[in-house]
């Protein structure tokens, strides 16, 4: 079949897959400490999150990231792990992978790497015990690095996410950046974003990259680098540390132009873009009306998918805020 292109030209080979909306921490940033989760029935499940994945290949995608939620948390996650490493391992897949606070990791590396999994993201914003526990509400900093330890030595190549959070992990980012560097991770700062009824300190906590950066950048020389991903991170070689740096800036810098990517949410709707509410919802179309009405509803989602978000505006405007929490989609 042909690829996917949106209405504004750009290709679309990147699908992000929500297969929870659960998570063993509660990251402030993130969600309330006290959070509602959808009910079970409302979840796609594994052979229907594979039946769609199907077809997104078939259209042309040729890379999946499993998300959350935490991805690893959902019961037999297992199951849908080797199922969608079929496809790397036929070559319809040139990726799959996926986005972890770590927790499960230690269990989970040997599987993953047996399914084809060569690289994943691990969320990590801070190295000091302390400051890991406050942000995360109860994390434990000993388990994800174990987890991360345990990638390494399953030939995952390891990529640690550092949300910028204002007065609370600036001070982290030297020690963070020396840790990735003496393990050969790559390292991605990343921006908060106006996400979720109940979050707390959005505003409070928000900190442009380049601020955030400024000590690295005291220390470091940072060169701009022309390698990319499939993501919107825009990298740069810090010298002599000899680290590779992702800079992640939805609010700063806006990156909408190369969009490539779609997500699906784990009660099976497909959302354009982050930061927007639009959407179409493929469970009914997966349940009740079959293949071609998830082929129609695809077209739709292109024809839909908006130029660029919002969040500038978003940010200093609460009332237009998004209510969904960054759990419920997926980063």
């Amino acid at each position: 079949m042909t690829g996917m292109i949106d209405g504004f030209g750009r290709k679309i080979d990147y699908l992000r897959i929500s297969v929870t909306d659960r998570c063993n921490f509660r990251c402030h940033y993130c969600m309330p400490e006290k959070q509602t989760f959808l009910p079970h029935r409302d979840l796609l499940d594994y052979q229907e999150i594979a039946l769609l994945a199907n077809r997104f290949i078939a259209h042309g995608v040729r890379k999946i990231r499993l998300t959350g939620g935490e991805p690893l948390v959902r019961r037999d996650i297992d199951i849908l792990i080797r199922e969608l490493g079929k496809h790397v391992h036929a070559g319809r897949l040139d990726e799959l992978t996926l986005t972890t606070n770590g927790s499960r990791l230690e269990q989970f590396a040997p599987i993953l790497a047996e399914a084809g999994v060569r690289r994943i993201n691990v969320s990590i914003d801070s190295l000091n015990i302390d400051v890991f526990r406050q942000i995360t509400r109860g994390g434990q900093l000993e388990q994800v690095l174990a987890g991360v330890a345990a990638a390494k030595a399953n030939n995952i190549v390891v990529k640690i996410n550092m949300v910028a959070l204002k007065g609370q992990n600036q001070s982290d980012l030297l020690p963070m950046a020396e840790y990735c560097a003496t393990n050969d991770f790559d390292l991605a700062i990343i921006e908060t974003m106006p996400l979720g009824d109940g979050v707390v300190g959005r505003q409070d906590c928000y900190i442009a990259i380049d601020d955030f950066i400024a000590p690295l950048r005291s220390a470091y020389d940072l060169q701009p680098l022309p390698y990319r991903s499939a993501g919107p991170a825009r990298y740069w070689n810090v010298a002599p540390l000899g680290l590779r740096l992702g800079l992640i800036t939805p609010m700063s810098h806006n990156f909408c132009d190369d969009c490539n990517r779609l997500r699906l949410t784990t009660d099976g709707k497909i959302f354009m873009c982050l930061g927007s509410e639009m959407h179409v919802d493929f469970r009914q179309a997966i349940r009740e009306q079959g293949l071609d009405a998830v082929d129609r509803l695809l077209q739709k989602a292109l024809r839909l998918k908006p130029e660029r978000h919002d969040f500038e505006r978003q940010m200093i405007q609460p009332d237009l805020r998004l209510a969904r929490h960054m759990n419920a989609t997926g980063g």
